[in-house]
């Protein structure tokens, strides 16, 4: 703490005012606190923040207390309520965590802060490509075979306007795996999606070809926050919100597309190769020479464009029955983490 102001001394608001003020010193203009319910806004992380941020402008506040929903700390043990529009904050309880005695010997420890990270990060970015991997919830819906017998389940919102319609029209979460066969490079387009899956899917819905071309990011709020799988939000984004990400050590088994060998076609990959060798297809990154065996992932080297066309490259390379696909280096900054995290699976190349 640096040294406190002069006695009756003016300083700027914030972290000075309260230093001064913790060591004793006496000031014309002391800190100023705020604390105000916002039962309008609190149903959502991210508009009681910008409720609680506008009060702390409008009052020139050095310290401002959060005041969620009154029942927040038992949301994540399982007990559903609602705010009925009373003017104070009180909340209509729909389903319990206690209703007997023994209840209380029920309730597990939850980690630390996993409900609150929660929170921030499906602000940010649900609906969109990211999976919160948490811990089930008592009396939750999710059934142990969905779940593959773990305790964790793995949620997303998606953005996908088609399947939003499905989630509306059944009226709850859906079970979804993928629709690429365990271990082969992710389908991005109706008819790969068909080729695929063939007749074990009863019904097949066409949302056109997906906009980010990779797998959702994966995050396990477990103890620490930890990426089990990188993807379209990147890990600069999320650690912006939640601070540094562990890595996935024990954990991983939560995820999928953890597989040493996964999204692989049947062509073996060839990583950092700056051209094609013989018999081999060539995956261009950026500015390259032209040719039947090429085919670049971005000319202008965008890293959201080459993550675009990843996985139909890889397909489009693997039916050419070539001895090799070799693949030009991407630069592992931003979303090229994720890329890259697929081309070393593909090729068999982690672990």
């Amino acid at each position: 703490m640096g040294a406190a102001p002069a006695i009756g001394a003016k300083v700027a608001p914030g972290r000075l005012r309260i230093e001064a003020t913790l060591a004793g010193q006496a000031l014309a203009e002391p800190p100023v606190a705020t604390w105000r319910h916002h039962p309008l806004h609190d149903q959502r992380a991210g508009a009681l923040a910008r409720a609680t941020l506008a009060d702390q402008s409008l009052f020139g506040a050095d310290l401002v207390k959060l005041t969620p929903a009154s029942t927040w700390q038992l949301i994540d043990h399982g007990l559903v309520d609602a705010w009925a529009g009373d003017p104070i904050g009180r909340r209509r309880i729909r389903r319990p965590v206690i209703r007997e005695l023994d209840d209380w010997d029920r309730l597990r420890p939850l980690p630390a802060l996993a409900g609150f990270r929660a929170e921030i990060l499906a602000a940010a970015f649900w609906p969109g490509p990211l999976t919160l991997v948490l811990p089930v919830q008592p009396g939750g819906r999710v059934c142990d075979l969905a779940r593959a017998g773990l305790d964790t389940v793995a949620v997303r919102v998606p953005a996908h306007p088609l399947a939003r319609q499905v989630l509306e029209a059944f009226g709850g979460p859906v079970a979804a795996p993928s629709a690429n066969r365990s271990g082969r490079p992710s389908p991005t387009t109706f008819e790969a999606a068909v080729s695929e899956t063939g007749r074990a899917a009863a019904v097949a819905l066409d949302g056109g070809p997906c906009e980010v071309g990779l797998e959702s990011t994966v995050v396990a709020l477990l103890d620490a926050p930890r990426l089990l799988r990188p993807g379209r939000v990147t890990r600069y984004q999320i650690e912006a919100l939640v601070g540094p990400l562990a890595e996935a050590e024990a954990d991983a088994r939560r995820s999928p597309g953890r597989l040493t060998r996964h999204y692989a076609p049947e062509t073996p990959v060839r990583l950092e190769a700056k051209g094609p060798g013989p018999g081999e297809v060539f995956l261009a990154f950026g500015p390259a020479g032209q040719g039947p065996d090429v085919l670049n992932l971005s000319p202008s080297g965008d890293l959201e464009e080459a993550a675009a066309t990843l996985f139909t490259f890889l397909r489009a390379a693997d039916a050419r029955g070539a001895s090799a696909i070799a693949v030009a280096p991407i630069p592992e900054a931003g979303l090229g983490e994720a890329i890259n995290d697929r081309l070393r699976r593909a090729a068999g190349a982690i672990g």
